[in-house]
């Protein structure tokens, strides 16, 4: 099923709400039993999406409100902890971002391709919704950058997970964009302020749960900017699978409800370009993945 938080204009509150896709409409799970927030409904498992089914089963056309009626937030509007992002994910992008001049994690003369996953995090103030504007004007830099990329929203939680058993943590996927600032990333030698400027995470718009989105290799991830394709991968291109990226920082991070995980962005960000393509006022960025929607964002 596909899962968002939204509010009407006469009920500002944000909520969880199931989305009919096809029909355009969504439905309130609140005043149907359920919890108030997206990451009480997580948390509640198997359990709680049985309960979704069992309202969707029952409902009819009354229960339901037109999606142009509804304003869809960021489907965890405020994560409850950082997100984790893994960094040079695709081949082809992390030897863009070697090539760059911009790329402050790799010694002199290292391998483009990392031996392990590079992680870092995002903080919670990053995220907006699908159809917000990512504040540029907050990079005073002029090196604002673009990064689609699929991410996993965790389900049951747990410190030690195995790759064999990852996938059982897995509670459903999302669309993030990881807009960065080149140049702090780069001058602070480290990722988090160049990453985590207010508003530099657009999220959305919904979570596919997991047994309706399989990622599988030809799962396929694209962005444009003003219309022009930038980016185009499929999952098979990740060097590091999502059973290992759970692994990993399950071994010594203690995984919860609701956590989310950015698993990389493919080749064609602006610092690719020869001279660099960053964003500026006024453009759109729009990333695409199949089963999982379109988030789309102007910038400011």
């Amino acid at each position: 099923m596909k899962l968002v938080t939204f509010s009407t204009p006469d009920a500002p509150q944000l909520r969880p709400g199931a989305l009919d896709a096809a029909a355009q409409r969504v439905i309130d799970l609140t005043t149907h039993g359920g919890p108030a927030t997206m990451t009480a409904l997580i948390a509640e498992g198997r359990a709680g999406l049985a309960r979704v089914q069992a309202v969707l089963d029952a409902s009819d056309d009354g229960d339901w409100t037109a999606i142009e009626a509804v304003r869809l937030s960021a489907p965890l509007p405020r994560p409850g902890r950082n997100i984790f992002c893994i960094g040079k994910n695709y081949r082809p992008h992390a030897e863009e971002f070697h090539r760059s001049g911009f790329d402050a994690s790799s010694a002199a003369g290292a391998d483009a391709i990392p031996e392990a996953p590079i992680m870092f995090t995002k903080a919670p103030s990053t995220v907006i919704a699908t159809g917000e504007t990512v504040p540029g004007h907050l990079d005073d830099t002029g090196t604002t950058d673009y990064e689609g990329e699929i991410a996993v929203v965790i389900g049951r939680g747990g410190r030690g997970i195995t790759a064999e058993a990852a996938m059982d943590h897995v509670y459903g996927y999302t669309l993030v964009n990881d807009v960065t600032s080149r140049q702090l990333q780069r001058d602070h030698k480290q990722w988090l302020l160049g990453k985590s400027i207010d508003g530099f995470c657009p999220m959305g718009p919904w979570i596919a749960t997991a047994d309706e989105f399989a990622p599988s290799g030809e799962v396929r991830l694209r962005t444009w900017v003003n219309d022009e394709l930038r980016q185009d991968a499929v999952l098979a291109d990740l060097i590091f699978d999502i059973p290992t990226i759970i692994a990993t920082l399950s071994r010594r991070i203690t995984l919860e409800p609701g956590d989310i995980i950015a698993t990389g962005t493919p080749d064609g960000v602006g610092i690719g370009f020869t001279p660099p393509r960053f964003l500026k006022a006024g453009d759109v960025v729009r990333i695409e993945a199949t089963g999982l929607g379109t988030l789309v964002n102007p910038i400011a």
